[in-house]
């Protein structure tokens, strides 16, 4: 699944010099500011996503009302982990977890997620109704689109299908960490389905076969594509306007057989010490500033549509009017059931 901690140019952290002031290493855990108020502690991903929620929301919006948030940083794996591990307990570490839709979907069906009380965020009127779950509330989202860089590659590709080709021997770059999202494509290019991911298996040996680069992280894709070790690879297109602005010289398609969509969001364990703070930080996550913050930042579409973006940040971020008919919801009943198959057939199969 994604990582949010990819690359913000210096000039933007800059900025947050109030926001990363309050943030602390010490054991994981990062306090936006100490106040005399509630206590907030989020689980989240670590990086630029977590200095993001400081800059754009903790410290401009929790601060004010007397809150202390206290990022509890890891992988979403070991975090999921964590909120089963303490479901039996009366009482949680954390009041809110940063997961994708599809997790988000997961740990609902384990039982661990308090059902969101929507009358306590207003703000959530403005909410799209993708975003709105019983369990959780989306945060920021994108879809996955081809990255080519023209150089390298003459014919500019328009579906899954030209990006997944063994023809590219190794320009070609998969992310390790995206084995979920590769294998969809692959499934989509292949005849496959959002319920169906096997027939993608077989193209995606041919790539590896022709000498497809596996790269571990988002971060190390970047680099390939910045040193022109790659040349084509899916990735989603937030990412890709990240480093278009960082100086790789990617253009990005969106692929004819759909954009799969990614949700980021949170949700509330039922366990969760301070459930009233955790419904307020979910209210000011969908601030319009905030929203706005992060698609200028992180290249992310806003969840609300009072959200005020610049003509030209939504050029480079969003979808036209003829691409969003070709965005597509994940089937996350699929996903949770399957993904401990999938992980292995990755693993052992295609990796091996």
């Amino acid at each position: 699944m994604e990582k949010h901690d990819s690359g913000i140019t210096r000039r933007r952290l800059i900025k947050a010099t109030g926001a990363l002031a309050g943030v602390s290493a010490l054991g994981g855990l990062a306090p936006a500011w100490a106040q005399s108020g509630g206590r907030v502690v989020l689980g989240t991903w670590g990086g630029d996503y977590s200095k993001l929620l400081s800059k754009n929301i903790d410290t401009p919006l929790m601060v004010p009302k007397k809150y202390e948030v206290v990022h509890d940083i890891g992988g979403d794996p070991e975090r999921r982990a964590k909120m089963r591990a303490e479901a039996r307990l009366p009482r949680g570490t954390s009041d809110l977890q940063g997961l994708s839709a599809a997790q988000m979907f997961e740990m609902n069906e384990a039982g661990l997620c308090l059902p969101i009380d929507y009358s306590k965020i207003p703000n959530a009127q403005y909410l799209l109704s993708q975003m709105k779950y019983p369990y959780g509330v989306g945060h920021i989202y994108s879809g996955k689109v081809i990255l080519y860089n023209p150089k390298l590659i003459s014919t500019p590709p328009t579906s899954f299908a030209d990006a997944l080709d063994p023809k590219h021997g190794n320009k070609l770059g998969i992310i390790d960490i995206q084995y979920q999202f590769t294998m969809m494509a692959a499934a989509l290019a292949s005849g496959g389905s959002m319920t169906n991911y096997d027939p993608g298996k077989e193209r995606l040996l041919a790539c590896r076969k022709a000498g497809a680069r596996i790269l571990p992280t988002n971060e190390a894709m970047a680099q390939a594509l910045q040193n022109e070790e790659v040349g084509i690879c899916i990735m989603w297109k937030a990412r890709a306007v990240q480093w278009q602005k960082a100086g790789a010289k990617v253009e990005t398609v969106a692929p004819k057989e759909g954009v799969p969509l990614y949700i980021s969001g949170f949700v509330i364990p039922k366990n969760a010490p301070n459930k009233d703070g955790a419904h307020v930080w979910l209210n000011e996550m969908l601030q319009p500033s905030a929203q706005e913050a992060f698609a200028e930042d992180m290249g992310y579409n806003p969840t609300v549509t009072n959200a005020k973006i610049p003509p030209a940040t939504e050029k480079r971020v969003g979808f036209n009017a003829e691409e969003r008919k070709r965005l597509v919801d994940l089937d996350y009943s699929y996903l949770a059931k399957n993904d401990a198959a999938l992980k292995e057939w990755w693993d052992k199969t295609f990796k091996g």
